[in-house]
């Protein structure tokens, strides 16, 4: 597969890492852009993990609520202009509105529902496909989650992260764990929560960059660590990322004295769940090769 500048752009946006080393990565992964995630932080440790989580599609995440029901949903679009345009907007305030109050069983439900608005309808379906013509932009619902029957604290970070954290207890440290949550993006309450995947995952990363160090030591003549102790910096390794990523070990934001499951003990709180939105998260956003659309234009006009 050929490697253009676009895709290495691309990898060094999402990496931080050398031009180069991204170029290298995905020639390795063929074209396998998490693949060549995989290798740059074998290669090149925590440098390449850096800016990993940004996201590139566009969209909004919206909240809405009415007594103990609430509902979080993301709406995407094309581009970022539109998230500023009025009734991209109202559609996604009405989306959530819509799922608060009629409980749809999935996405695909969604678009049955109820709704009209600026002369489209009657259903939401409707509604979606007539701002699409109207403003001129693909839009789609991604996905949501409806709360019912217990207490949620909510944050919304502007319109691109949401967070809605289901708990017992004190609202105000729930709040604070929701503000919490926007801003560390931990991925499971507990070390024990988080999915054997990733651990996996991590494992076999930390165990390649072991490899790839003491590839190094035996090239330049120094001493190899033994299997044991390589086997135990494996695992440290694992254990350092399962503390990072749940939410419970994480250091609270607000005091980095404590963690914030010493904080909730401290309130009195006990969190049963959160639920994070950020908009565009695992979707990949097409980077278009202008270069070579312009020379294909070129090319069809010459031979028209």
């Amino acid at each position: 597969m050929a490697i253009t500048a676009s895709m290495v752009a691309e990898l060094r946006a999402k990496t931080d890492a050398p031009m180069m080393e991204c170029k290298k990565a995905l020639t390795e992964a063929e074209g396998n852009f998490e693949k060549a995630e995989e290798i740059l932080r074998v290669k090149l440790g925590s440098k390449a993990g850096k800016a990993a989580s940004r996201v590139t599609a566009e969209g909004v995440v919206t909240l809405a609520r009415e007594g103990d029901v609430a509902a979080l949903v993301e709406i995407n679009c094309e581009t970022d202009f539109v998230t500023k345009n009025d009734s991209f907007l109202a559609f996604a305030n009405a989306v959530a509105e819509s799922i608060v109050k009629h409980n749809p069983a999935d996405v695909e439900a969604v678009g049955g529902l109820p709704l009209a608005m600026e002369g489209f309808g009657p259903t939401l379906e409707d509604v979606r496909k007539g701002l699409i013509g109207k403003i001129g932009e693909n839009m789609s619902i991604r996905r949501f989650k409806r709360f019912a029957g217990g207490s949620v604290a909510s944050y919304l970070h502007g319109t691109r992260i949401g967070v809605v954290v289901e708990f017992e207890g004190d609202e105000a440290a729930a709040k604070d764990v929701a503000m919490h949550v926007a801003a560390m993006k931990p991925v499971a309450l507990s070390s024990a929560d988080v999915p054997a995947e990733l651990v996996a995952k991590e494992r076999s990363v930390a165990a390649a960059k072991a490899a790839e160090d003491a590839a190094v030591a035996q090239a330049a003549g120094k001493p190899v660590q033994s299997d044991e102790i390589v086997a135990k910096r494996i695992e440290g390794g694992v254990q350092k990322y399962l503390k990072e990523v749940s939410l419970n070990n994480q250091t609270f934001v607000k005091n980095d004295k404590q963690t914030v499951e010493q904080m909730l003990k401290e309130k009195a709180t006990k969190v049963k769940s959160f639920t994070l939105f950020v908009v565009g998260e695992g979707i990949e956003k097409k980077v278009d090769d202008f270069a070579a659309e312009v020379a294909a234009q070129v090319a069809a006009a010459k031979s028209a």
